[in-house]
């Protein structure tokens, strides 16, 4: 069982991306450490951190529930998309790390789903 976001224009054939429930929130946290703070520390994720007193474009992302909760809309998808985009282009310092190449790749396909969202003025889903 597993996690894909896809764009909510009734297109079978347009670009998704998928993780598992695991590796979903692997690449939160990790999205999260590049914001600079551990997910762990936030409300709903175990800590006790209100999400007002964390400043980042991701949050709508990092704090949506995994598979259900309302659809990203086209402008919050615009928000998260620089964000997403500059970290996923951040040098990497020539590591091999599998898992962080993984983040990568995930967050590369994520912006090809934002684009399209944006584009076509069409919501984030989780399914």
């Amino acid at each position: 069982m597993g996690l894909v976001l896809f764009p909510g224009d009734d297109d079978t054939s347009s670009p998704d991306v998928s993780w598992s429930y695991t590796g979903f929130g692997a690449f939160r946290r990790w999205l999260a450490q590049a914001d600079g703070f551990a997910l762990d520390e936030m409300h709903g994720f175990g800590g006790q951190r209100p999400w007002n007193h964390v400043f980042t474009t991701l949050a709508s992302f990092l704090n949506h529930p995994d598979d259900d909760g309302a659809d990203l809309t086209s402008a919050q998808c615009a928000k998260i998309l620089s964000r997403l985009q500059e970290i996923a282009d951040q040098p990497q310092g020539g590591t091999t790390d599998p898992l962080l190449q993984r983040h990568i790749d995930d967050a590369r396909q994520l912006v090809v789903v934002l684009q399209l969202c944006i584009e076509k003025d069409v919501g984030l889903l989780f399914g």
